[in-house]
């Protein structure tokens, strides 16, 4: 069943819960038998406040890391993202995303704020998809990857939730998969933003669900051995 907490964030009234409900938003979303994890952008860059584009992520990363721990348990496979430019790239003119967000443009292979928080302890066995843009799907190998493995729902966590994470679940939607995105696993760098974007992702996309019912949800699965799963 969805989480119905997305409708205490302080967004809004009784008003607009009748206006979506009307309008026939905010549907269940299926739970199927071959899910895969999504962990975008939780990197140095954007997870430690040291760095420009950077927030204190520790409880989100933490969260995030449960949930890889457990899905590796029942051999659902893990996929991180990260954004990273080529020196071109992040010095021309050819990407329009940066001329938006200069500040993106540190995001540069072989730098620090690209790398994977090393919190979430990345295992042989998980995937690394690199990006451009803000959705994980856009101008990547993702949804073959995620074809190939069989996978018929999606759960989604990371950074932000305003940004990469809200692009990555529309595009999922959009590529075929149910999508799930879980809330304590999702950061960003205001609570005004992560909010509102949980908010349309529950009405229109995704179902929002808590950190437990993701855990539950995977618990739920058969325990298959790696190569098990991928036959």
């Amino acid at each position: 069943m969805p989480d119905d907490d997305h409708r205490s964030a302080g967004l809004h009234g009784a008003e607009t819960d009748a206006t979506y409900d009307r309008a026939g938003f905010g549907a269940a979303v299926p739970r199927g038998s071959r899910p895969a994890l999504v962990v975008v952008d939780l990197t140095r860059g954007f997870t430690e406040p040291g760095f420009a584009s950077g927030s204190d992520l520790t409880r989100e990363v933490t969260a995030a890391a449960v949930l890889t721990t457990t899905a590796r348990q029942h051999a659902v496979p893990v996929i991180y993202t990260a954004i990273s430019y080529t020196p071109a790239e992040a010095d021309g003119d050819s990407c329009a995303w940066l001329r938006k967000a200069p500040g993106m443009r540190a995001l540069r292979e072989g730098s620090d704020e690209i790398a994977l928080d090393p919190r979430l302890e990345q295992q042989a066995c998980d995937h690394l998809v690199l990006k451009k843009g803000a959705s994980a799907f856009h101008g990547t190998s993702l949804a073959a990857l995620l074809t190939g493995l069989g996978t018929d729902t999606l759960l989604v966590c990371g950074a932000t939730t305003s940004g990469c994470v809200r692009a990555t679940a529309v595009d999922a939607v959009q590529s075929g998969f149910n999508t799930l995105v879980v809330r304590e696993a999702c950061g960003d760098r205001a609570r005004g933003p992560h909010d509102a974007a949980l908010f349309d992702l529950q009405a229109k996309y995704a179902d929002v669900i808590g950190l437990y019912d993701a855990l539950a949800y995977l618990d739920r699965l058969p325990r298959l051995s790696t190569a098990a799963s991928l036959a």
